[in-house]
């Protein structure tokens, strides 16, 4: 009891507790963008255009903060999930459609996890006729068995395994000086490859199913406006986490398979191709990330789909509730997951056009959800004195534009270089 009493009279040790409590959306959320299709994005960004993309990470990372913060924010003082109040603002036929282009991104995404299982087991001679199914079981049954305060602490070591990224780089000995160059001077091409590459990377840093499953973990956590500076932190330390990963991922690819014109469709790639050049080591912490990345992602995924669309469309949805109690929840997230799991044991079925299109269109959806969520974190009525401030209006507002016309940009950029050639 002494010891109790002494830690409530040191404010300094009543707030780690504090913290050490909340921590976990914030950084399950920011750790589990680096999926399977965020790896693939980020390896063949640094082999195709070496330090060329790592500036895009700094925007990100800005971009990422603000719009966690805003979602924490949201869940805090309203105690309601982002799907809830998108249909509550909006109504159900525009929250319809707007879930029907995200489901079907987040299926691809799905299957995109389970190609990381199938390509980091095949590294280690596993086939993925026997890894994909067993860690498609492993993932369902931790779910539906399992409860949330469980689930969250084996998703925050996942968290931390991802960090042999950083080791697997520096054994590629990459040139610093170049890297500081490249984040210092960025440059910017028209082409329809590099927009598609730069979408891909905003796409899988900061993708719209997040948004829905951090609000909804804070939810879970019924944590309380009081605490709200905690959640920042909690918030800060997981984009800090997603960009630092992604940083050592191009960089390691960057280093070794740019440098050496190797060029890579999928993250199994860089993985096989780094042991020449960064040695074996290096080789299989990267494909060990991948599987890490994998089924953390395969796990979070669906049950963030499965967790917006029940919230949209009224039903019971929870990782603490049974199957009777919420059966739609649990029905909606077996379904996405058998479903990706049967595309990835389709033989030859077209993987990487999976993995890259899903990253380029979250990046398009994305202006979708953040004028819904930024429309309605200003709305006094919603959200009383906590609405944003200019700063966070300037960051939501200017990231839109700039999607959309990315997005714009990359959709006439093919017509504009017939256009070029025709007229030569």
């Amino acid at each position: 009891m002494k010891f109790l009493d002494k830690i409530k009279e040191n404010p300094m040790m009543r707030n780690l507790i504090i913290f050490l409590a909340i921590l976990g959306p914030g950084i399950i959320t920011g750790s589990v963008d680096n999926d399977a299709g965020g790896i693939t994005t980020y390896s063949v960004a640094g082999a195709l255009y070496g330090y060329k993309l790592l500036w895009t990470l700094i925007p990100s990372f800005v971009i990422l903060a603000v719009v966690q913060e805003m979602n924490a924010r949201m869940g805090i003082v309203t105690g309601k999930g982002l799907a809830d109040l998108i249909r509550e603002n909006f109504g159900v036929k525009i929250t319809f459609f707007i879930f029907l282009g995200l489901v079907a991104a987040d299926i691809g995404n799905t299957a995109t996890e389970f190609a990381g299982v199938a390509g980091s087991m095949d590294i280690f001679g596993v086939s993925k006729y026997l890894s994909v199914p067993l860690v498609a079981l492993g993932v369902w049954i931790l779910v539906v068995k399992g409860d949330y305060k469980i689930s969250e602490r084996i998703f925050l070591l996942f968290s931390f395994c991802l960090l042999s990224y950083i080791v697997s780089a520096i054994l590629a000995k990459p040139d610093w000086a170049q890297i500081g160059s490249s984040l210092i001077n960025p440059t910017m091409h028209l082409t329809k490859d590099y927009l598609g590459m730069v979408l891909g990377i905003v796409g899988t840093t900061i993708a719209p199913w997040m948004q829905f499953y951090m609000q909804s973990a804070v939810i879970e956590k019924r944590i309380k406006i009081e605490d709200y500076k905690f959640v920042v932190l909690d918030v800060i330390i997981g984009c800090l986490a997603t960009i630092v990963v992604a940083f050592f991922i191009m960089v390691a690819c960057a280093a070794t398979l740019h440098q050496n014109g190797i060029v890579i469709n999928e993250a199994k790639d860089a993985a096989i191709s780094l042991k020449p050049f960064a040695g074996i080591f290096a080789s299989q912490l990267f494909a060990f990330g991948l599987f890490v990345a994998s089924v953390f992602s395969a796990t979070i995924l669906p049950l963030a789909t499965a967790f917006y669309v029940c919230e949209a469309f009224g039903f019971e949805a929870g990782i603490n509730k049974k199957i009777n109690e919420a059966p739609q929840f649990y029905a909606l997230f077996t379904f996405i997951i058998v479903i990706a799991v049967i595309i990835i044991l389709i033989p030859n079925a077209p993987l990487i056009a999976i993995t890259i299109w899903s990253q380029i269109i979250n990046a398009m959806l994305l202006p979708v959800v953040l004028i819904s969520m930024i429309s309605m974190v200003n709305n006094k009525k919603i959200m009383g004195e906590y609405t944003n401030n200019k700063f966070q209006n300037a960051v939501g507002w200017s990231t839109t534009i700039v999607l959309i016309a990315l997005t714009f940009m990359l959709i006439i950029s093919p017509l504009i270089t017939y256009l070029l050639r025709f007229f030569k």
